[in-house]
């Protein structure tokens, strides 16, 4: 019933992704959705990326957002933007894999050096993005505009844990996409792949023993009432991916296209510095709300987490992502 009650509200809301009136002073309207919560910084960057559109383009665009996985899952929202429903969406890069596989790579455990590594990488205008990018448009109708930090994933969990051997025979919450569900596994766990609309839910009912997400995430959706220990592994450093209908781009005028293009790197560049900002301010408020965190300084061996995950990674992913990495590794 709930999947079907989702379907209609989405033919009622998006029968046209966008509307615009006819002559001077024309108003475009388009359709954001994503499945964060308006609180936290990836919630706040979309409707900051609207503000800045409408500004931009003095009220001719306006962006409507529906965050929460309002308007359906997470790869419901993917093929939305695909096929028009709706104009605008971010996703994990792996997310976005769903759609066009290669840009999964970049989320490819333990890959970046650090945030400032990963951003060049991500960079729209860096060689790895331009030709994901052009992949994307010519084979599904997105195009990505911007990406922004979202935040280094963390392992949350009801008990302590220091290596792989601890996580044997715990079902973690895994985003229901391959170089996740390899991420998990990698670390140790039985990968459970759960809809993140689902997984407080699953957290409270035993369906998972765990989840990793970025610490913004775990605190905006106040893991910490249903999970007891954090477990800082970093094991993903995420960038999130935005994309826009490629037809929906076609439709914009010269101008409009550039007002878009320049809110979408402002906004980058705001969310990004968010994120960064919030992340530590973010660890010690889960502690201040009972958390146990721990850390390499407290026992987390990190070494042992990196060679069990790589092992597979190697394993799964190198005959097909090899050439793709060879260019990551080319960025400096």
């Amino acid at each position: 019933m709930k999947k079907i009650a989702v379907v209609c509200l989405v033919m009622m809301l998006a029968t046209l992704v966008f509307s615009s009136g006819q002559g001077d002073g024309a108003v475009t309207r388009l359709r954001y959705a994503h499945m964060n919560s308006p609180e936290s910084v990836a919630g706040k960057q979309a409707v900051h990326f609207a503000e800045l559109v409408k500004e931009k383009t003095k009220g001719e665009i306006i962006i409507e957002v529906y965050p929460s996985s309002q308007l359906g899952t997470i790869q419901e929202q993917a093929e939305m933007v695909s096929n028009g429903t709706v104009a605008f969406h971010h996703n994990t890069m792996a997310g976005i894999g769903s759609l066009y596989p290669d840009y999964a790579v970049l989320d490819t455990p333990f890959l970046y050096k650090n945030v400032d590594h990963l951003m060049r990488v991500t960079d729209v205008n860096s060689p790895v993005m331009k030709k994901l990018n052009e992949g994307a448009i010519a084979e599904r109708n997105i195009r990505n505009i911007y990406n922004f930090f979202f935040g280094a994933r963390q392992l949350t969990a009801n008990k302590a844990v220091y290596s792989p051997a601890d996580l044997k025979g715990m079902k973690i919450r895994a985003i229901p996409f391959p170089i996740y569900m390899t991420a998990v596994e990698g670390m140790g766990a039985i990968a459970t792949p759960i809809d993140w609309s689902e997984v407080p839910t699953a957290l409270a009912t035993g369906a998972a023993d765990g989840q990793e997400n970025p610490v913004g995430v775990i605190y905006a959706n106040k893991l910490f009432d249903i999970q007891s220990h954090m477990m800082v592994t970093s094991h993903i450093m995420g960038a999130e991916c935005v994309v826009m209908n490629e037809g929906v781009w076609k439709g914009l005028t010269d101008s409009q296209k550039k007002a878009v293009m320049e809110a979408a790197e402002e906004t980058a560049e705001w969310a990004t510095a968010k994120t960064i900002e919030s992340e530590q301010a973010d660890i010690d408020k889960l502690k201040e709300a009972g958390m146990t965190v721990i850390t390499a300084e407290n026992g987390l061996q990190i070494d042992a987490f990196r060679k069990s995950v790589n092992a597979l990674v190697d394993e799964r992913f190198n005959d097909k992502y090899g050439d793709l990495y060879s260019i990551i590794d080319t960025v400096k």
